[in-house]
């Protein structure tokens, strides 16, 4: 199985992160992964980037992150391209779009759900609702909204596992394509998740099809340190499926 990290955030993109992109070939490579797609907070979440730039600079270092993981890569490891895209605390993962075509799109930043959805679309991008259930002592409420969504995120890897059931509910409830990554941030995360699929990707829009397709299975590795522990199905953990308690948070949806 060809296991990618779907959620993965670097200092030059992400001020929440501290990990120097370049650096995680390795260290993803020795836990089981074939590639990861590079998904930094854009300028309306946490982003590095300083936001009184003009928008060229802006995507420029924006970009810097994945760029840089990129440049390092070998053929043997998948580097893909991908946005974490913010409204009001629900975050959606972007894949299929690139920093030509972020030049060309300053206007993304003034759309709401629905036209960032159709605009990605006419891109031939998807959009999955990253954490759907995450709680934050920042966040005032949980927002969501299927209808502009191609996916959810069942199992994030930072989450604990009662929300990452909620989500799992959520998305089965309502026929959504399942994902799941570990939105690492830096090294030493206890547990780690991602996608399985039976063949190798090499290119963000052949990932964009095999999800689209149902190819991918989310999964999901406790004790990701322990070079014995190995990554497993998510439907095959009742704790990551069957939520114990429901959310603290108003749920509002659009």
């Amino acid at each position: 199985m060809y296991i990618f990290e779907t959620h993965l955030h670097t200092i030059e993109g992400s001020a929440c992160s501290s990990t120097p992109g370049e650096k995680y070939i390795d260290y993803m490579k020795k836990l089981g992964y074939s590639g990861i797609i590079v998904t930094d907070h854009f300028f309306n979440g946490n982003s590095a980037v300083p936001k009184n730039l003009p928008w060229e600079k802006k995507v420029d270092l924006y970009c810097k992150g994945y760029e840089h993981v990129k440049a390092a890569t070998t053929d043997d490891f998948t580097v893909l391209f991908g946005v974490e895209y913010n409204f009001e605390g629900d975050e959606y993962l972007i894949y299929g779009l690139d920093k030509n075509w972020l030049l060309s799109n300053p206007d993304i930043m003034e759309k709401d759900r629905y036209e960032v959805y159709e605009t990605v679309h006419e891109a031939g991008a998807i959009m999955i609702h990253a954490h759907p259930y995450r709680e934050r002592d920042y966040l005032k409420a949980i927002h969501l909204t299927k209808k502009v969504c191609d996916g959810a995120e069942v199992y994030n890897a930072s989450n604990p596992d009662w929300q990452n059931a909620l989500g799992y509910r959520y998305a089965a409830e309502n026929g959504m394509r399942m994902a799941a990554g570990s939105d690492i941030h830096n090294f030493g995360l206890k547990n780690m998740g991602g996608m399985g699929f039976s063949r190798t990707i090499k290119t963000i829009e052949e990932y964009v099809e095999a999800f689209m397709a149902g190819e991918g299975i989310p999964l999901y590795k406790s004790d990701a340190l322990n070079p014995l522990s190995e990554f497993k199905q998510v439907d095959t953990n009742a704790l990551l499926t069957t939520p114990d308690k429901g959310p603290s948070l108003e749920v509002i949806y659009h």
